[in-house]
């Protein structure tokens, strides 16, 4: 009898076991099955992480390149506004040359020592010029434009200095007019100078004083005083500068609150204009420093208009 209870006891431990072996396994199968989904999950999101990131890639690349596409187009825009304001200006820029009488001498030749018996043997001569009349010379030339359809044309006034010469102004289209100074700043070196005739292609006057450092600009003159609307590009290199400025002839003018830039400025590009990319007169090109790797300088335009007004040009 107490085997049998010994048995049964036995049976019913070796059945929990079993049982309780059981639910372990069940439960291992449920943490494996929730450990494979959890894997699959991870797959997943990582397959999606790989699809964003191919994604996020391929959008930079498309970024860069659209980048690099408008970087082109401002290029070629700048350019293209650089060609249209040359286009636009050019043709209202002419070249003014200064004339004037100057002696016709005549050369003869004769001993010194006159009549001179002693000297006669030698045969010593030295020449003697003579004055045979006048003749009309070119002594500079310069650059002006047209501020008014109707013949008036801006330029430095050390460009037209003399009342006693004679001012050619020379067109775009070859034609030659002459050129009567209607006006001279007593205070600056401007002047107004005024041909016959109407329809003629006229600058835009902008503002001066919105101008800022690095701002793009090109001056159109008559270089060296032989290639008429030589165009040079720079850019705004100071503002407000205060110069003395002195001519072939040796007078000197200090000029105040001028424009300076590094587009080059020419003997002969004297009275020319100063150009925005917008097509805007900024300023009247007046000097460069000798020497210098393009230091020049421009009158503000706006030291102009006031005087325009006053004499209802």
């Amino acid at each position: 009898m107490q085997t049998k209870a010994i048995t049964y006891a036995l049976i019913l431990a070796l059945a929990a076991l079993s049982y309780w072996q059981m639910q372990k396994i069940a439960e291992l199968g449920s943490a494996l099955s929730d450990l494979k989904i959890s894997v699959a999950n991870q797959n997943v999101s990582l397959a999606k992480l790989s699809e964003v990131a191919s994604s996020t890639a391929a959008s930079t690349e498309a970024n860069i390149a659209e980048l690099q596409k408008r970087a082109a187009i401002v290029v070629k825009s700048q350019d293209q506004k650089l060609r249209d304001s040359v286009a636009e200006i050019t043709p209202a820029v002419v070249s003014i040359v200064e004339s004037k009488e100057v002696p016709l001498l005549q050369v003869t030749y004769k001993n010194p020592f006159g009549n001179d018996p002693y000297f006669q043997g030698f045969g010593v001569q030295v020449p003697v010029y003579t004055q045979v009349g006048t003749t009309t010379q070119k002594v500079s030339a310069g650059t002006g434009f047209f501020i008014r359809s109707n013949g008036y044309i801006l330029t430095n006034k050390h460009v037209v200095p003399d009342a006693n010469a004679t001012y050619t102004v020379l067109l775009p289209d070859g034609k030659q007019k002459t050129g009567q100074v209607f006006w001279r700043s007593t205070t600056n070196d401007l002047a107004v100078v005024k041909i016959d005739g109407s329809g003629y292609a006229s600058v835009s006057l902008g503002d001066s004083s919105g101008l800022s450092l690095g701002q793009s600009v090109f001056a159109v003159g008559n270089a060296l005083g032989e290639y008429n609307n030589s165009v040079s590009t720079g850019v705004i290199s100071g503002l407000n500068r205060t110069i003395t400025a002195s001519s072939e002839s040796g007078a000197s003018e200090t000029l105040q609150g001028v424009i300076q830039t590094d587009a080059a400025i020419n003997p002969g590009n004297s009275g020319g204009p100063l150009v925005t990319l917008d097509g805007e007169v900024v300023g009247v090109n007046v000097a460069t420093v000798s020497g210098s790797s393009n230091i020049s300088f421009s009158i503000p335009i706006n030291q102009i208009k006031s005087s325009l007004s006053l004499m209802g040009i």
